[in-house]
């Protein structure tokens, strides 16, 4: 394991917003094919590390590196060479109201002007049916789709161009138990399908027992635990333990308080 290069490595990573620290020193190595899920609470520095790995924030210190290559400073040329290797399932779906379903899969395939209108419909029919909707609701424009629709809508987007990382940012936010579920399978399948690597973020434990490889833990900016899915409620850490059983009693008392 040690020969292989990891997919994604973070080492020392560090933003700051003012004099708040975001991001203290994060390290982490997350592997090819794996499926690492972050979690951690509200304002825990989660959504802050994903948007570095993406470059839609620049860190003040650190290094990220996708498949041995620096992102911190590399050339917007690069770095848009790099970023066609992602997809992304945001949360809440974001799907652009202006265009209809089908044309919101393809919306990467379009972008990348290496398939006709065509082509990138018939791939984004096939997406559709990958994630349970039928050809029909591909010409729906999203505001005709439920929560749980739209959903499987941008996870259709995410894997449509067959990306080697996918990122899930809160994958089952507003949805209830059952479809969370659904949604969880979904992103199982999907991202074994493409064979990809996969990060998540989250605050959903089920989504965490159901997904997950391996888990890390983000604690005043600072990963604080690390290991397999199977390993998180024998811990042995109090943070760890307190967050996954959602306990108001821990060491995590004084930030909750706070807030």
């Amino acid at each position: 394991m040690s020969n292989i290069t990891p997919k994604i490595e973070l080492k020392r990573l560090q933003k700051k917003f003012n004099r708040k620290i975001v991001l203290d020193s994060i390290n982490l190595k997350i592997m090819p094919g794996e499926s690492m899920v972050i979690i951690g609470g509200s304002g825990s520095g989660k959504s802050v590390t994903l948007k570095c790995i993406l470059g839609l924030m620049y860190p003040d210190s650190g290094s990220i590196k996708i498949d041995g290559t620096e992102m911190v400073n590399i050339s917007i040329k690069d770095h848009k060479k790099i970023l066609s290797k992602f997809g992304m399932l945001f949360q809440g779906a974001a799907l652009f109201d202006s265009l209809t379903v089908w044309e919101n899969v393809a919306f990467g395939l379009l972008a990348q002007r290496t398939y006709d209108r065509k082509e990138a419909k018939a791939i984004a029919i096939e997406k559709l049916r990958r994630v349970g909707l039928s050809p029909d609701v591909g010409a729906l424009n999203p505001s005709e789709l439920s929560g749980g629709m739209q959903k499987r809508v941008g996870l259709a987007r995410a894997i449509a161009t067959n990306p080697d990382i996918i990122f899930f940012d809160e994958p089952t936010t507003g949805l209830d138990p059952i479809m969370s579920d659904v949604i969880n399978e979904l992103i199982v399948e999907c991202v074994k399908d493409v064979g990809a690597t996969a990060v998540t973020i989250t605050h959903d434990m089920s989504s965490v027992r159901k997904i997950a490889d391996n888990v890390a833990m983000i604690y005043q900016g600072n990963i604080i635990w690390t290991g397999p899915r199977d390993q998180i409620d024998n811990s042995n850490n109090n943070y760890i333990e307190q967050f996954v059983n959602g306990k108001a009693s821990g060491p995590i008392k004084m930030e909750l308080l706070k807030g």
